[in-house]
C-alpha cells in the first residue's frame, strides 16, 4: 500500500519545496525587515526539511525524518534565540529595520 507521500509523486513535492525555497530567499534579498527576513529563513528551512521528509519517504528510509526531528528542534532554539536578540535590539533603537541597525556602534 502507497503512501499519500508516494501517490501524490515526488515531483510535486520538489516544485513545491523550490518554490518555497523561493518565497524564503526573495524575503531575505527584498525586505528590511529584521522579522520578515527571520521568517524568510525559517521557510527556506521548512522547504529543505519537506525535501528531506519525502526523499526519505520515497526510499524508505527514516533517517531524512529523524533529521528533520533535530533539525526543527535546531529550529525552534533559534527562533527563541532570534526573537530575544530582535527583541535586545528593538529597545534599544526602537526599529526593527536593518538600515538602522547598520549604524550600531560595539
Amino acid at each position: 500500500m502507497q503512501s499519500v507521500l508516494q501517490e501524490i509523486g515526488i515531483n510535486n513535492y520538489i516544485y513545491l519545496s523550490t518554490i518555497l525555497f523561493c518565497i524564503g530567499i526573495f524575503g531575505v534579498l527584498f525586505r528590511r525587515n529584521a522579522i520578515i527576513m527571520f521568517m524568510s529563513i525559517e521557510i527556506m528551512l521548512n522547504a529543505v526539511n519537506l525535501l528531506l521528509v519525502v526523499f526519505s519517504t520515497y526510499h524508505q528510509d527514516a533517517a531524512g525524518q529523524v533529521f528533520v526531528f533535530f533539525s526543527m528542534a535546531v529550529a525552534a532554539a533559534e527562533v527563541a534565540v532570534g526573537l530575544a536578540i530582535l527583541v535586545g535590539i528593538y529597545r534599544n533603537i526602537h526599529s526593527i529595520d536593518i538600515d538602522k541597525l547598520k549604524n550600531l556602534k560595539g
